[in-house]
């Protein structure tokens, strides 16, 4: 099935409007990954929600597992995701609902308290899973957005905005809790993520028009389950012909999902051992800001038939 781009017949200004609206999205989300999934919450989790648990190794175990969950959850429901994507005219519908469940149980984490870990590990499960489902609509947008040849340009400018709006709200958010204290400045600062999320996401909301569906529409007979899954089978069954593809897969599982759990587990452990959160949040704020200028540079180095020479100097 044929389709004609979102970006086709408008003119250059628009053209870069929706692209920065695109853009505007990583700023959004990325507060959501700094505040609540690595420094803030991991934190709380230990010291607030988790008092009264036996030891600070425990709710450690317990956070740690919340975070299985999530990214097991969101394994499962990613390919049922990339076909309703593919099938159904409504990435930006999904899109706004996955930010909808993610947002309301982010905001819903300032209710949080004194030894309310179960509370809290649900509400972040949610939470995560709104966050990862999101991300599979918004990232299925940029070549809807973005030509072909700037879709490298774009979608690094996206992570830097990410890392300055996540970095930058997470600094609001260190300073709320050294001034107002642990306990009442943590809270405001997941109502801070909650609300920025929200009001950050309009401009993709607004400004992106939603696409037409990629492929053909269900046969009779057919269903999003059975269809995604049968993708998912076809796609295991052939994966030997593409050795190249299927070891990048393995290297991707391995570095991308592993750093993804460092940071996400990093906190909590760090709290455990006796450090700061002081300490901690100003060591992610550190990585947070470094990591600005180098995805702008690595998304300008040339030459996209050597792609891989970017991974491999990163």
């Amino acid at each position: 099935m044929s389709y004609q781009p979102a970006y086709e017949g408008i003119d250059e200004v628009e053209y870069q409007k929706r692209i920065r609206a695109w853009t505007m999205y990583d700023w959004a989300n990325s507060a959501f990954a700094t505040t609540i999934l690595a420094a803030v919450l991991p934190i709380y989790y230990s010291q607030v929600a988790g008092d009264t648990l036996p030891s600070a190794a425990v709710a450690t175990a317990y956070w740690t597992a919340g975070l299985s969950i999530a990214l097991f959850i969101v394994a499962i429901i990613s390919p049922i995701l990339g076909t309703i994507s593919d099938i159904r005219r409504g990435k930006k519908k999904f899109l706004s609902i996955s930010v909808g469940f993610g947002v309301v149980a982010t905001g819903l984490l300032v209710f949080v308290g004194s030894g309310d870990w179960l509370l809290a590990s649900i509400l972040f499960i949610v939470g995560r899973v709104g966050f990862g489902a999101a991300n599979v609509f918004y990232d299925a947008l940029l070549p809807h957005v973005a030509r072909e040849e700037d879709q490298d340009r774009v979608s690094t400018r996206g992570y830097a905005m990410g890392y300055l709006g996540g970095g930058l709200l997470l600094a609001v958010n260190a300073a709320m809790i050294f001034i107002i204290g642990p306990e009442g400045g943590a809270r405001l600062a997941f109502l801070s993520v909650a609300v920025w999320w929200a009001v950050f996401s309009i401009p993709i909301m607004r400004r992106v028009p939603e696409p037409p569906s990629d492929t053909a529409e269900l046969a009779d007979g057919e269903s999003i389950l059975s269809v995604s899954f049968g993708r998912l089978k076809e796609t295991l069954a052939h994966i030997r012909r593409f050795k190249e593809l299927f070891r990048f897969l393995i290297a991707f599982l391995i570095y991308n999902d592993g750093i993804g759990t460092i940071i996400g587990v990093a906190a909590i452990y760090g709290a455990e051992l006796g450090f700061g959160a002081t300490e901690l949040i100003l060591a992610l704020l550190l990585v947070q800001f470094a990591g600005i200028p180098f995805a702008l540079i690595f998304g300008r180095i040339p030459d996209r038939t050597e792609s891989r020479r970017r991974a491999f100097l990163a």
